[in-house]
């Protein structure tokens, strides 16, 4: 481990809720794939899928900043075990359904419950603000770090979900999820020692950190973002089943993953230069022209050289939308406002993974991604229409040589950034 990244492990505590915040979010990348997978199987309709998975995501998007608000308020320890008992529970529901042929509406009743499931990235990113509070460079570091666990979550889960359920059994990948998320979510309450202190009422009295200038602007950013990545992961297993390779869907949207694990690992001993929202704004612009190759791939092989390369542009977007986050909310709704642009994302992944699912069964899956390209170009529009709305208020702006992170002057090389991603 290089010298930056050891350097934000020598407090103590932060490998345990690190190591706890990866068991944890495994979920992220594998509940949605491996229910597309496992309806997929069982009755072969990528559009039940995808709506399945789309349900989810935006009951996700409406319950996520609610739990998390409740966590600025009450902490994480009373918040997440109760939280994450409705989700596990309601994915043995779903499995228990699939496997007993019950009708379809039952289905869409768990994939609701199952929308509760606690952002544990959020969460350990606010463990990470509050250990290195002032210290912009470690910060920046940690939440680098957090961008790569991310990614190794998306290399790792689709290969375990997807190759779970068509080499074991259908329910196996959304099983092996749920037990993730329990395991995790114990492992990281139980650590009570770093656990950010909560936020009396009287800090949330005026009301939700939605209402911060710039947040509208960066959520709908994500909503464009997320519909890339819903899209893409219905789109790859599709295009795999296709051509007669469907576990091997999972090794292509590894290297995905992979491209964006590297560029986070790269990013993360660098220090950005220039203006947080104008980083945001090329880092975005990118991704949608990352898009255009997969519209002409014909085989797995260019598919996943393709996303690959469109991986390369995710980590340090997502690293530098957390600095805009940081910036643009109160310190003491940060958990909330992190949530917010996860509740973005995920927004768009119910929006990519219906629409994917739909056109994949009407014209099959090269036609189809053309949904994550447009979806790409929309990010990326709304980004510049609303540039000028991600500017931090003038106390948290950043100087000339320099910038406020709201607790005093950080100098030119001081960047503080964060990652949200997928889960």
């Amino acid at each position: 481990m290089t010298s930056p990244y050891r350097a934000i492990f020598a407090a103590p505590g932060t490998r345990a809720f690190s190591a706890a915040g990866l068991v944890g979010r495994m979920p992220l990348s594998m509940l949605g794939v491996g229910i597309v997978t496992m309806i997929s199987q069982v009755t072969g309709q990528y559009g039940l899928a995808g709506a399945l998975s789309a349900t989810v995501a935006v009951s996700g998007a409406a319950v996520g900043p609610q739990v998390s608000r409740l966590v600025d308020r009450y902490g994480q320890s009373r918040v997440l075990r109760p939280t994450a008992a409705v989700t596990v529970l309601s994915v043995l529901t779903l499995l228990a359904a699939v496997r007993g042929g019950a009708p379809h509406w039952l289905f869409f009743v768990c994939a609701v419950g199952i929308g509760a499931t606690p952002s544990l990235g959020a969460m350990v990113r606010a463990r990470w603000s509050a250990i290195h509070r002032g210290e912009p460079e470690l910060l920046h570091t940690a939440y680098s770090f957090e961008s790569v666990v991310d990614e190794i979550v998306f290399i790792l889960g689709p290969i375990l979900s997807i190759g779970l359920c068509t080499v074991w059994f259908s329910e196996a990948g959304p099983l092996l999820a749920a037990a993730f998320l329990g395991i995790g979510v114990l492992l990281l309450t139980a650590q009570r020692g770093t656990e950010p202190q909560p936020h009396p009422r009287a800090h949330h009295a005026d009301g939700s950190a939605l209402r911060s200038p710039g947040m509208p602007v960066l959520i709908g950013v994500f909503v464009g973002t997320g519909s890339v990545f819903g899209a893409v992961d219905v789109i790859t297993l599709a295009f795999a089943d296709e051509r007669g390779h469907k576990p091997a869907a999972s090794l292509v949207l590894a290297t995905y993953a992979l491209g964006s694990c590297l560029a986070g690992l790269a990013f993360g001993l660098i220090r950005p230069r220039g203006t947080a929202q104008g980083r945001f704004l090329l880092g975005v612009c990118l991704m949608a022209v990352s898009m255009i190759p997969p519209l002409l791939v014909g085989n797995l092989v260019f598919l996943a050289m393709a996303l690959f390369f469109s991986g390369l542009t995710i980590a340090p977007t997502m690293v530098t939308s957390m600095n805009l986050v940081e910036r643009l909310v109160p310190r003491a709704k940060l958990t909330e406002g992190i949530t917010w642009t996860s509740t973005g994302l995920a927004i768009g992944v119910a929006l990519g993974a219906a629409l994917a699912g739909r056109v994949t069964d009407a014209h099959g899956a090269s036609a189809a991604f053309a949904v994550p390209a447009c979806a790409a170009l929309l990010a990326a529009t709304v980004a510049g229409l609303g540039y000028r709305r991600l500017r931090p208020a003038p106390e948290r702006e950043e100087p000339r040589g320099g910038y406020d992170d709201g607790h005093g002057t950080i100098g030119a090389h001081g960047a503080v950034d964060g990652h949200e991603g997928v889960a």
